[in-house]
């Protein structure tokens, strides 16, 4: 469930156990976000930005908070580069982790300028599922341009691979802060536009549809005038690969994600901002009442 949340945050790409055969794999074109700069300066959030989001579950009786994940924006230096490092972490409820113990932690350090991928590791407990990823993205040159990824899954194994990479190629943290800076002038309502991201041993090609404009009431949080957006789902031990994964995002320069609804094997994930510090922009999204 906590995967949905990457989807969420970078307006639809998912973050699930890529075992299944729902998506465009590396041999087929993809495609580069339509984003405004991506300069530091014109950037749509700062380092020291924090969200925490709470984890819903619904099935019949049961109408529930199941967990909670945070993400965390910093700058570092990263071989004598100024680099942002983005962490998220999250996981069930100790009541929850009785029936579904989940725990996840993503990294990524990329570029403050032009936010190219840099390094990311993953590691993953979902269930009986685990996963483990550590990327090294070389970019010598055309010639010799790839992501040195050590990987292990509990169905695969340990394995070492070299996946392709391009410019518009991401892990998915990187995916997440890369697509907060869509030029919306260049998003038209009900069209395709693709996002390539790496995870495991491959890469993938998924697509994201801008559905309009909304104002959603977030429980706890308040009244948002908000923009939509939906994707398709990939299937896997947790989600069917069959439905709409609907987002709602802050309709203002912070573009937060402040609410989710995904459906899955057993029943509907949603999620649900609790709290954002440290936003880079005023937050001019709420509804006065």
């Amino acid at each position: 469930m906590l995967r949905v949340l990457f989807i969420l945050a970078a307006t639809a790409v998912s973050l699930l156990p890529l075992r299944s055969q729902n998506v465009i794999n590396a041999g087929s074109s993809g495609g580069c976000i339509p984003v405004r700069s991506v300069s530091e300066d014109s950037l749509a959030y700062k380092s020291g930005e924090r969200f925490t989001f709470t984890i819903h579950y619904e099935w019949g009786a049961i109408d529930s908070d199941v967990g909670w994940a945070s993400v965390s924006l910093d700058t570092v230096r990263f071989n004598g580069q100024k680099a942002f490092h983005c962490t998220v972490y999250g996981r069930t409820t100790r009541l929850y982790d009785l029936f579904f113990k989940v725990r996840e932690d993503f990294q990524s350090w990329f570029t403050c300028d032009g936010l190219r991928p840099l390094k990311f590791t993953r590691n993953t407990f979902e269930g009986k599922y685990e996963a483990r990823n550590a990327y090294a993205y070389m970019w010598d040159g055309a010639d010799s341009t790839y992501i040195a990824a050590d990987v292990f899954t509990s169905s695969n194994g340990y394995r070492t691979e070299r996946l392709p990479l391009n410019r518009c190629t991401y892990d998915l943290p990187s995916l997440f802060y890369m697509a907060r800076n869509l030029d919306m002038d260049k998003i038209v309502p009900d069209v395709k536009y693709p996002m390539t991201f790496a995870i495991d041993d491959d890469v993938y090609n998924v697509y994201f549809i801008f559905r309009g404009r909304e104002t959603k009431k977030v429980k706890g949080f308040g009244t948002v005038r908000t923009m939509k957006f939906s994707a398709k789902l990939l299937s896997g031990n947790v989600f069917t690969g069959e439905e709409d994964l609907s987002v709602w995002i802050s309709d203002d320069e912070n573009r937060i994600p402040v609410l989710f609804e995904a459906p899955i094997l057993v029943g509907v994930a949603s999620g649900r901002i609790e709290e954002c510090t440290g936003l880079k922009h005023p937050f001019t999204s709420f509804v006065k009442k």
